[in-house]
């Protein structure tokens, strides 16, 4: 684990109750891993599962880490960054409270403010979802808005 539960906020723009990653587990230039466990009270939380829209923002929180990570070792501030597409979304199945999710993300492509990744979430090793997303990042630190 290169980044614990208690340091990963600076690295992502979400704020609780929003925030849908726990630990950055190991991140380089193509690939970023985290960890997060499903709680009862997370506000994508439906009768014990937590739900689709949970899982895309999971994957996209882990691409957020990813730069996050980069910036704050160069000493920088965090820009923001948005969700431009999502593709081929396949969940296999949802999580249920209690459970720990581990993410990886690859950038698949990288060209001036867009890059475009494809994202992979597991729960107790099986595979649970994946897509490809496509993210801008814009110039404006996420301490300006």
């Amino acid at each position: 684990m290169i980044v614990s539960k208690e340091h990963i906020q600076p690295l992502i723009p979400q704020r609780k109750p929003f925030v849908m990653i726990d630990a950055l587990l190991h991140s380089d230039e193509r690939k970023t891993r985290t960890t997060f466990q499903v709680r009862q009270e997370n506000i994508f939380v439906v009768d014990g599962v937590f739900r689709e829209a949970g899982l895309l923002e999971n994957i996209a929180q882990t691409a957020a880490a990813r730069v996050g990570y980069i910036v704050q070792k160069e000493k920088m501030a965090a820009p923001m960054g948005y969700i431009g597409a999502v593709k081929n979304f396949e969940v296999f199945d949802l999580p249920k409270v209690n459970e720990e999710l581990e993410t990886e993300i690859t950038i698949t492509n990288q060209i001036f403010d867009i890059t475009v990744i494809t994202g992979m979430i597991t729960c107790n090793d099986k595979l649970i979802a994946r897509c490809e997303m496509k993210i801008f990042i814009t110039n404006q630190k996420k301490n300006q808005l």
